[in-house]
């Protein structure tokens, strides 16, 4: 695949396109691909450098550096949620974990009643999720779950919570657990070794190290796309094209158009931005468990995300995440001794996590994106409907990992302590407050910003992805989600890529 850094393209060259993609995840990529096929010149503009499977190496530090956005230190504005977002060829999909799921009927439906969204069903997507799945080789899992999994489906079991096992996206997956900094073997069937391959040698030219700044519009067009090289904000390119495709993620998105001070007469631009807010429960056992080992996620279990969704309390998704030394030690939120002591207990240590479903409730209604000297941030509130659900998460890890038989629990929390028993838990947890700041929450799905929606009073863009007020402007990536999902939104986003651009 033929990469260019833009900081090698001369001001003078000519950078007229047919289609224009901003971003290369895999909403990006595979519009890039789509566009490609038809016969279109395409560009793809990305953020991150041009680092390609070749140049993986299995170090935290320089993997979050080099493929993370804000080197894996992005928050929300106030702090008190970590961000995971990548910055990368590739986009997410070269980070996350490998698990695939198709949006849930449950969330399609939602859109269809909620929105308008009458072509989002099931039976109309699934021909693009098995193109999607397909594409990416999703199948079911050929590795045996390593220990930290295997403790989540023995603590489910016990407690009575039914759990299933994940499909993932990988050929010839040599099992190292090190896929959230770059596959080094290429068997992570992410949009590097996938969609942006192809769309390369169908003609698609790939920039990485491309920052756009902001859409140059007149009337109901995009004329072109002001461009600056990462790091050199004073050299500027411009890029045009007949189409301009915005897929820079659902921070990304919305920042890009509000710095271009696109029409927004409802107000609606970065708002409704969904997290899937994230709890997690620590747990020490007598046994090791390295779980820095493995594919990172092979269970999982839908058990506590409601029949319904207008119910009193959010539900959530329970899986697990690799523990590396580096990721660990960042997500503890105590200090010193405290933080020694857990740290050498690292073999011992299972972690269980807990993904709220965000979006379907008068008290969730998402965070807003905003612009700070042209920087985006998230500005994402709790309330006490997701502060329950919070309470009632860490109650369920602490359960089912006492079950499966540690020896402590700890609720990552500021006031967290190690407790032996379910009584002990019970109590602990009923006593924590569950506030920002207080409560560890992280987030590896950033989803809405630039929602679709039949009415453009409370919508970014229509239903086909099309921005309401310029007619050649559309999104293609997970920003177009009306709510948080309820799941890993990677094949999500590719569902409805694909519909949207067939």
């Amino acid at each position: 695949m033929i990469v260019q850094s833009l900081k090698d393209i001369s001001l003078t060259s000519d950078l007229n396109f047919d289609v224009v993609v901003v971003g290369s995840g895999p909403g990006g990529s595979l519009s890039g691909l789509k566009a490609a096929q038809q016969g279109k010149k395409v560009a793809i503009l990305e953020m991150g450098r041009p680092l390609q499977t070749k140049d993986f190496v299995l170090d935290e530090a320089t993997a979050y550096k080099n493929l993370y956005q804000e080197a894996a230190g992005r928050t929300s504005l106030d702090g008190a949620i970590t961000i995971l977002q990548g910055r990368a060829l590739g986009g997410g999909s070269t980070i996350n974990w490998t698990s695939s799921f198709r949006t849930p009927e449950l969330t399609l439906k939602y859109w269809q009643k909620y929105f308008g969204l009458k072509d989002l069903s099931m039976e109309k997507l699934l021909p693009f999720f098995k193109e999607a799945e397909s594409l990416i080789g999703v199948k079911d899992g050929e590795i045996t779950p390593n220990r930290n999994n295997d403790l989540l489906a023995e603590g489910l079991s016990k407690i009575g919570a039914k759990h299933g096992l994940i499909k993932r996206n990988v050929r010839g997956c040599q099992n190292l657990g090190y896929c959230g900094l770059g596959c080094p073997v290429g068997a992570k069937q992410s949009a590097l070794v996938t969609s942006l391959p192809m769309a390369n040698k169908l003609g698609a030219e790939i920039f990485c190290d491309a920052v756009a700044e902001r859409f140059i519009w007149k009337n109901s067009r995009v004329e072109a796309l002001e461009v600056s090289v990462r790091g050199l904000q004073n050299q500027k390119y411009i890029f045009k094209a007949k189409t301009f495709i915005c897929a820079a993620g659902a921070i990304g998105s919305p920042a890009l158009l509000l710095r271009s001070k696109v029409a927004d007469p409802y107000e609606t631009l970065g708002k409704r931005t969904f997290i899937h807010p994230t709890t997690i429960s620590g747990a020490i056992f007598k046994e090791k468990v390295e779980a820095y080992y493995g594919a990172p996620q092979t269970v999982y279990s839908d058990h506590f995300l409601p029949t319904k969704l207008e119910e009193e309390a959010a539900g959530f998704k329970l899986e697990v995440p690799p523990i590396h030394p580096l990721l660990l030690a960042t997500s503890l939120p105590i200090f010193g001794k405290d933080h020694y002591e857990l740290m050498k207990n690292l073999p011992y240590i299972q972690a269980t996590i807990a993904l709220q479903r965000d979006g379907f409730h008068p008290e969730s209604q998402g965070g807003r994106v905003i612009l700070k000297n042209g920087r985006p941030f998230l500005d994402y509130k709790f309330t006490p409907y997701m502060e329950k659900a919070f309470r009632q998460s860490l109650l369920v890890m602490g359960e089912a990992q006492l079950a499966a038989g540690a020896y402590e629990v700890m609720p990552i929390h500021r006031q967290g302590l190690r407790v032996k028993s379910l009584g002990a838990l019970l109590k602990h947890v009923n006593e924590l407050s569950m506030k920002a700041l207080e409560l560890k929450v992280v987030s590896a799905h950033v989803m809405g910003g630039c929602a679709m929606g039949a009415r453009p009073q409370e919508s970014v863009t229509d239903p086909s992805g099309r921005f309401h007020h310029l007619e050649n402007l559309v999104i293609r990536d997970g920003s177009l989600f009306p709510t948080g999902i309820g799941t890993n939104p990677m094949l999500s986003i590719m569902g409805l890529v694909g519909q949207l651009s067939s």
